[in-house]
């Protein structure tokens, strides 16, 4: 079985994970402020704010995503992970305002386990180089 040595992540790279992180933390904060507003008189401030706030980390994700793959050299498959995010945030913004909190939460849910799977397949994906510079995974069966 061989080794290969793991490569330091490029500056586009770091702030496509940078630029997921944040996506999934504001989404991570939507869940708690939706809590507050059930319990806090400030909760619907909060949830206000926190929904521009992860709208933007949206669409940050969609601008590291190009980033990455036209001068970084990356897939551009990333744009279309990021543009699909960026059209769910869309319209969780438009029910959330609509108040269709039937199809509001659990896209939000949707959104949140999308995100954390992003932002996994990125961090683990991406650290080891194989010979051609892709990304190298372990075939089936450890060969």
């Amino acid at each position: 079985m061989s080794t290969q040595p793991m490569t330091a992540p490029t500056s586009h790279e770091r702030f496509l994970r940078v630029a997921i992180a944040l996506q999934t933390l504001t989404i991570f904060f939507q869940a708690v402020s939706a809590g507050l507003l059930l319990t806090a008189h400030y909760g619907e401030t909060l949830h206000s704010v926190g929904a521009r706030v992860m709208y933007g980390a949206a669409m940050l994700y969609v601008l590291a995503a190009v980033l990455a793959w036209k001068p970084g050299g990356a897939s551009p498959r990333q744009i279309w992970y990021a543009t699909g995010f960026l059209a769910l945030a869309s319209a969780q913004v438009v029910l959330g305002i609509k108040h269709v909190s039937e199809v509001h939460v659990p896209l939000g849910v949707t959104m949140f386990a999308l995100s954390v799977l992003a932002l996994a397949f990125r961090w683990v994906g991406t650290t080891k180089s194989s010979p051609s510079g892709g990304t190298s995974r372990p075939k089936a069966g450890g060969v």
